[in-house]
């Protein structure tokens, strides 16, 4: 029984990685290049809730299944785990229900990315906010990677 709890933390490990990999490299850039900037912006934004939730359901996840790993685990790498998974579900819960909404309501302000100005305040602050959570989105992925690694590679002694 330990095996199947231990193969499904790492599913929802590749499940999380992979997730955030498929949106950011590809299909994202791919979006972008199919329209242009208003309605890829439109495309990738109605897609963003859905995205947000299966990030955040997948950390939730992960840590419930790592609960369950444990005994399998050394200690120090339970630890680690646990660090690395409780953050990811607080930037999860950041991104969702407050970065996000801030997003839509800068991103509402502006009428047109193709006509507003690259230098108006509400350009600036989007690009800010923006930044951010390209920043979280990197690092949500670092951090799956990380516990992938450690999942695979430190195993109990």
């Amino acid at each position: 029984m330990n095996n199947f709890w231990n193969f499904c933390y790492n599913l929802a490990l590749s499940l999380w990685v992979g997730g955030i990999s498929i949106f950011t490299f590809i299909i994202t850039p791919v979006i972008f290049k199919s329209f242009d900037r208003d309605m890829a912006g439109k495309i990738v934004g109605n897609l963003f809730p859905g995205y947000f939730m299966y990030n955040l359901a997948l950390s939730v996840l992960s840590l419930l299944l790592l609960v369950t790993v444990r005994p399998l685990l050394a200690k120090s790498v339970f630890k680690l785990s646990l660090i690395l998974i409780a953050c990811a579900v607080t930037i999860n819960l950041f991104v969702a229900f407050k970065l996000h909404p801030d997003v839509i309501r800068v991103k509402q302000e502006i009428h047109s990315f193709e006509a507003q100005a690259d230098d108006s305040p509400v350009r600036k602050e989007f690009r800010k906010l923006h930044a951010v959570s390209a920043s979280m989105n990197l690092l949500l992925l670092a951090d799956g990677i990380a516990l992938l690694f450690i999942s695979s590679v430190l195993k109990k002694p």
